[in-house]
C-alpha cells in the first residue's frame, strides 16, 4: 500500500479544553456560512413561493430546519478530522466546500441567476465528493456525517436544475 493512500492520522488527541475551542471554532465558521446565505436569502419564501416548481420540490418551510441539522453535521465533521489529522488538506477543502455553499444563496434568491446558481452547486458537490474521500482516510466518522449534506446537496442541484428550465 501506497503512502499517499494511508490514513493520516496525529500522534495525539488535543487537550480537551483546546479541542472544545476548536469545536466552537467550527461552529463559528459554519454559523458564518448560513449567516451570509441567510442575508443574502431575504425574501427567499416569496422567492421560492413564486417560481415555478417541479412535482418535487420540498414546501419552503423544510429548508430553514434541514440545513440547521446539516450546518450542525458539516461542523462536527470537521472537528473530528481536525482532532485526528490537524488542519491539514482535508480541511482546506472543507473550507472550499463551506465557501461555495455560502455562494450559491446569493447566486440563486438575492441574483436570480438559476444557471449560474446550478453550475456552482454542481462545483459545490464535486468539491463536496473530495471533501468527503479525504475525510475517510482521515475520519470515517467524519466522512459519514457529511454523506446526509452530501445527499441535500444532490437533492438541491436536481431541484436548482429544474428551477432552472422551468423558469
Amino acid at each position: 500500500m501506497s503512502s499517499a493512500a494511508a490514513p493520516v492520522h496525529r500522534s495525539t488527541t488535543p487537550p480537551t479544553g483546546r479541542s472544545l475551542l476548536a469545536l466552537l471554532g467550527f461552529g463559528a465558521a459554519v454559523l458564518a456560512a448560513a449567516v451570509i446565505g441567510g442575508l443574502a436569502s431575504g425574501g427567499s419564501q416569496q422567492v421560492y413561493s413564486s417560481l415555478k416548481l417541479p412535482a418535487f420540490a420540498p414546501p419552503g418551510w423544510l429548508f430553514g430546519p434541514a440545513w440547521a441539522l446539516f450546518y450542525a453535521l458539516i461542523a462536527l465533521a470537521g472537528w473530528l478530522v481536525w482532532r485526528h489529522a490537524g488542519f491539514d488538506s482535508a480541511l482546506w477543502v472543507w473550507t472550499a466546500q463551506l465557501v461555495l455553499n455560502a455562494a450559491w444563496t446569493p447566486l440563486f434568491f438575492a441574483a436570480g441567476i438559476y444557471w449560474l446558481a446550478f453550475a456552482e452547486i454542481a462545483l459545490l458537490w464535486v468539491v463536496l465528493l473530495v471533501c468527503i474521500g479525504m475525510f475517510w482516510r482521515r475520519s470515517r466518522p467524519a466522512s459519514l456525517l457529511m454523506l446526509p449534506y452530501l445527499a441535500w446537496v444532490t437533492f438541491a442541484a436536481a431541484l436548482n436544475l429544474a428551477i432552472a428550465v422551468l423558469n
